[in-house]
This record gives C-alpha cells, structure tokens and sequence, in this order.
C-alpha cells in the first residue's frame, strides 16, 4: 500500500511513499515516548530558542517549501508563500507569550499558598487536513511543543511530501528527534494510535464524519480532544453596507485556495433591497480572478487538490440546480488536464437544496435573499455549521450586536473571517469544539493543576 503524491494541475503522479508497517509505527512511538519526559523537564528558555530557530528554518526555505505546497495540493505560490510566512509567525508569537500564557496563577484559598501549575499532557496526536498542509500542522504545534509537550503527525494521504517536510523544519531548528514526529499511516491505523497509552491527547482539523469518529475513539479511551470541522460560514450583507467593499472582500474570502478553506465565506445572505447591486459588484470582481498554473505567479486560483472532490462538488451544484438554483456563472468543471472547476456564482438557493444544506468546499459562492437584518441572522444561524461570521454594515455598533447572535466561534464585522495567532479560533454546533491559537489555544492540551501548601 502506498501514499501518492499527485499533482492537481496534470493528474500526474509525483511520487509515493510506503505506509508504514506496525514495527516502523511501534519504533517511532517508542522515540516519541523515550524524549517525552525529557521534553516535559526542558526549560521554557530553550524551548523558546528552538521555536525561534523554527520560524527561521520556515524563511531561510520558503520558496521551497512553498512550492512543495502548490506542487502537492494547488494552492497559487503567492498563497503558499503566505502559509509559510504565517507559519514563521505563529512560531515566534509562542516563543514570545508562551511563558506568560503558562505562568502559574496564584489564587487566594485558606492555604499558605495556592496555585494552578499548567503542566504538559504528554503527547499529542494530529489529524490533519490537506488545505493549509503547513498552517494547520504549525498552529497546532508551535503551543504544543512550547507547553511542553511532544507531538505526532497523522496528515492528510495527498501531502506526504509536506508531511515529511514539516518534520525536517523540526529537526533542521534542533528540537530533539522524537519531539516531533511524521507518522506515515493509512486512516485505519489511526484508531491504534488513539488507543495506544503512551498518546494522551489528540487534535482533528477535517470533515465532520471524521471528527466524529475520533471523538468517538478518544473517548473510549478517555483522551481530550479538539476538533476544528467543517463551515458554512454566512457572509452577511446589509442595506446600509459599503457594497463595493463587501464585494471585494467577498470575492477573496469564497476563492482564496481556491474555495478549500473550512472559513471561506460560504453562503452570502444579501438584505434583499441590495441583492442584485451587490451580485453584479460581486461577479465583477471576481471576473479579475485569473485561473491557472498555481506556479504561474500571476495565477490567483489553482486547481481543486483532488479529482474527487471536484466530481462531489460539481453533485451538490447539479442536484441544486435540478432544484430550482440558478447558475449565474461558471458551475462546470474546466476541460483539459488537471482538476480545475471554473469560478462559480449559484443564486436563488433555498433551504433543502444540497447546496443550503451542506458545506461546498470549493470555488463556488451560493446567494440566499434575507428580507431584512433578523431574517439573515436567522438564515445564517439555520445551519448544523456554527465555524465563522462575516457582518458588513456600516454602523459598526450594530453590526456587534448581530455579531452576538450569530452562532459561531467567531464573527468578524467588516471583515475577513481569518485566523491569527492572537485569537482564539474554532467552532461550535457541527464545526466541533475547543480552541486553537492564542492564549486559549496553548492552555486547551496542559493539565491546570491545583497546588495547595499549607
């Protein structure tokens, strides 16, 4: 059995790698669980050296780690460049607050001294997607390794060349062997690695079926998990809104990597006194998007990073339209060699349609009407899906107060749904539970443990 490196704009394959078998999984285990409490003991001081000297490795080679990533899954250089870049980021953001987020918190109790100690799990694992084959690994990673804890990697089957890479940045920055480790596994070894005693945590960005499997696992064998699954996030567009400013910034939250972000703008709820301006502005600004080699640097969308998923997209967009939908523009695959799907505008969605009901993970924006601020809220909340928010009004006071009653993990007015190393990010409803990032990220894998002297 085998792992297959494809290229998505020729379908060719770049090369394979063998899964492992149980020895190699066993002995790479076995690493990980000698350095564990040796890592634990590493002083905050060095661990914060070694994460530097990652998000130095991450830049002296990011045009070749970048390539890798438009080579292996799609994503435009100029895009991958970027995942690199925030990579480096998140790296040098933990190694600065680590130690505050970690401090021990003194409380007053009738003890001489009282105190929660935040103190490493061990190890964890990671279930990680193929969309942001570098950023989702490193958000996960940066806090684990500077909490103390070691780490094991589960990617996706299509990015073992990134997989592998990200494990070299690890070793190139000097962090010990078994700190941080690739496993080349199939997905039917994952349940014997949840369940194996010397892996304590683990952490799941990925389809929903998936997150609810290993939920399900962990807990049978009474492990923490955070998982990040899918969105349908609403952008929502009010009557008082900058239209032109909400279009341009519409139009790059649907298509960056090509539409294959769990918070992509997913579902455009437009007030219907502004509907039609806005899809006109809207389909305007996304005619300057040019489609393409994501080698080439004046491409700004590539291909969708797998032949299935385009054929699973281009399903919901068929049966949609055989429910009533409207194809504005595009809603066909792109002829010719690789998995390109032309840039897509679905109006006239309503509930029951595939494509109100469930997540499309491409390039393909689906317009719902609102007749007025309570209607969208209450169509953007109409979802199993609860990942990200975008509000565009002008009164930003009000836009807060919507931004309240929208349920997800986060809600942006004015703005792109992003994550940043700063803020806390993840879902609730079906888009899973617990916090990535930030001060709530770090603190999601540590023990809090009360120390009470007398």
């Amino acid at each position: 059995m085998a792992m297959q490196s494809i290229n998505p704009s020729t379908g060719q394959v770049i090369r394979e790698f063998d899964v492992w078998t149980p020895r190699e999984l066993e002995a790479a285990l076995s690493a990980v669980a000698t350095t564990t409490p040796v890592w634990q003991q590493t002083d905050i001081a060095e661990r914060t050296r070694l994460m530097n000297a990652a998000a130095a490795v991450l830049r002296g080679s990011a045009d070749r780690y970048a390539a890798l990533i438009s080579e292996e899954m799609g994503k435009v250089i100029k895009e991958a460049r970027a995942e690199i870049e925030k990579c480096a980021w998140a790296c040098e953001y933990y190694a600065e607050h680590a130690a505050g987020f970690l401090a021990d918190e003194f409380i007053e109790s009738d003890a001489g001294r009282s105190l929660v100690a935040y103190l490493p799990l061990g190890t964890v694992l990671a279930v990680m997607p193929w969309n942001f084959p570098f950023w989702q690994v490193f958000r996960f990673a940066a806090p684990g390794l500077m909490a103390g804890n070691t780490c094991v990697l589960k990617h996706a089957s299509n990015v073992p060349q990134c997989a592998l890479a990200i494990e070299d940045v690890f070793r190139e920055a000097g962090f010990p062997a078994g700190v941080f480790r690739t496993l080349m596994i199939s997905a039917s070894q994952v349940a014997a690695v949840i369940e194996d005693p010397r892996v304590h945590a683990v952490t799941l960005t990925g389809s929903e079926p998936a997150g609810r499997q290993v939920a399900a696992q962990a807990g049978a064998n009474l492990k923490k998990t955070v998982l990040e699954l899918g969105g349908s996030d609403p952008f929502v567009v009010l009557a008082d809104a900058d239209l032109h400013a909400a279009a341009e910034v519409g139009v790059v939250s649907r298509y960056l990597n090509g539409g294959q972000s769990c918070i992509a703008a997913k579902r455009f709820i437009l007030v219907d006194a502004i509907a039609d301006e806005y899809i006109a502005l809207f389909k305007q600004s996304m005619a300057r998007l040019r489609l393409g080699n994501p080698m080439d640097p004046d491409s700004d969308v590539g291909p969708m990073a797998r032949a299935d998923l385009r054929t699973e997209l281009h399903a919901q967009i068929t049966d949609s339209v055989a429910a009533g939908a409207v194809a504005v523009t595009g809603c066909q695959p792109v002829s010719g060699p690789g998995n390109f799907y032309a840039l897509s505008i679905l109006d006239q969605v309503k509930p029951g349609m595939r494509a109100y009901e469930e997540e499309l993970f491409g390039p393909v924006a689906i317009m719902l009407r609102a007749r007025d601020a309570d209607d969208a809220v209450h169509i953007a909340n109409d979802s199993r899906f609860g990942l990200g928010a975008s509000i565009w009004t002008q009164d930003s006071e009000r836009g807060e107060r919507l931004a309240r009653r929208i349920e997800s993990g986060a809600s942006f007015v004015n703005g792109l749904v992003k994550s940043d190393p700063r803020l806390p990010f993840g879902g609730i409803k079906a888009s899973g539970y617990g916090r990535e990032l930030s001060r709530h990220g770090i603190r999601e894998f540590v023990n809090a443990k009360t120390i009470w002297v007398k």
